[in-house]
This record gives C-alpha cells, structure tokens and sequence, in this order.
C-alpha cells in the first residue's frame, strides 16, 4: 500500500510539472498574418518570433530563411501599382514591410492603414513584413510577381 502511495505521489508530481495549460496560454499563440488581394485573404508564411510575458520568453529562431519561406508560400500574381492590405493579428503597434526586388535590393515600403502600393514595374519581389509588438516581434513573408 506505501508502495502504491508513493507511485501516486510520484505521478501526480510529474503531471504538476509538466502543467496544464492555464488560461494565460493564449498569450503565446504567435498571431496570424495574411495579405489581402482582390478580397481574398492568403495566409504569410512565418519566420521568425520572440514573444515575452513576466518570466517566460518563446522564440523560433531556426526557421528557413526568408527564400525558403517565399519558396513555401504560392506566388500571387498581381497588376502592377495595385494595393493589397496587410492583417495581422493581435493589431501590432508597428508594422515594418521591406520589399526585395529581383536585383537583390531592399526598400522600405511605407503602409497606410495597412495597405501598401505595390511597384509599377513588372517583376518578382520578395516581401518581408516585421510586427511588432511591446511583448515582442513576428516577422512574416510572401511573395508576388507583378505583371
């Protein structure tokens, strides 16, 4: 019977520390970000994250670079000049979108109400959007071809 109580004592004690999760685990749910055009949603592939909440830090720092994940998303081909918006949730206070341009150069794209103009040139582009937020920062990528 001792034997039996310490087996429950031991087991309840590894459940303990492995946790339930609480209803604070929402916090780290990374947020979602898609890139709408023509009204319809496309889900970003996700690059890297760091989300922060009291004593506890998450991060992904090992993921494809951003070729790799332009590579996983399936290229929209879009007109050039158009506007295409940009969700992201958990409504980042700052959002960053840098665009690659097929001759290996990078430029900051200003957006407004989450919408950016895309080039009036032709071409393939790489976009690479950074959230945010005070808890911490998720980076996002997709990619166009612009016709």
């Amino acid at each position: 019977m001792k034997n039996l109580f310490y087996l429950m004592f031991i087991v309840m004690i590894i459940a303990g520390c492995n946790g339930i999760p609480s209803s604070n685990s929402d916090s780290f749910r990374n947020p979602v970000g898609r890139v709408i055009v023509d009204d319809e949603g496309y889900m970003m592939q996700i690059g890297e994250f760091e989300l922060k909440d009291d004593d506890v830090t998450i991060r992904n720092l090992n993921t494809p670079d951003k070729y790799g994940l332009a590579e996983e998303f399936e290229t929209l081909t879009v007109e050039k000049g158009d506007k295409i918006k940009i969700e992201i949730d958990q409504n980042p206070p700052s959002i960053i979108v840098n665009q690659e341009n097929e001759d290996g150069t990078i430029d900051n794209i200003e957006i407004q109400n989450n919408e950016i103009t895309l080039p009036t040139e032709k071409g393939y582009y790489i976009y690479e959007v950074i959230a945010k937020y005070n808890e911490g920062k998720s980076t996002f990528v997709f990619d166009l071809n612009i016709e």
